[in-house]
């Protein structure tokens, strides 16, 4: 792992694995997003960003760590299209915010649909992640 503003975070790993993603492929972080919008997780996006933002900006947050948010973000969405901005932006939010998520991106997806529909804030905003991880873990396989 590079010496990365976060890279003393736990989720460190996954905040890198997403940066990486989506500069190889970008059009899947697109796709993602676009694959879980309807008007049920709209709606439960919502309350999940607001506590994401929340949890971001409590005072707890030190401003090193704040720093290495806004660099992450940065370091993510520079090229990336509208809905893949979005989604990276969600999952950076989400792997800042708790520390125990990291490990949802790696779940299966229909998992973190299930914990997505019963309203786990977590599983919201990781669920087009955990998409995306799927997709390029199951292409690597078969290849």
């Amino acid at each position: 792992m590079s010496q990365t503003a976060w890279a003393h975070l736990p989720n460190a790993k996954h905040i890198d694995w997403v940066i990486a993603s989506l500069k190889t492929h970008p059009g899947k972080w697109g796709v993602a997003w676009l694959s879980v919008r309807e008007a049920a997780y709209d709606a439960a996006y919502d309350a999940a960003y607001d506590a994401a933002s929340t949890a971001a900006n409590t005072a707890a947050w030190s401003a090193s760590y704040l720093a290495a948010s806004t660099a992450a973000t940065a370091a993510a969405t520079a090229a990336a299209g509208y809905e893949a901005r979005g989604a990276v932006y969600d999952a950076i939010s989400a792997l800042f915010a708790w520390a125990d998520c990291g490990y949802m991106i790696e779940s299966e997806i229909d998992e973190l649909k299930i914990l997505a529909k019963l309203g786990d804030q977590k599983a919201i905003l990781l669920l087009p992640a955990c998409i995306v991880f799927n997709k390029l873990t199951k292409a690597s396989i078969a290849v």
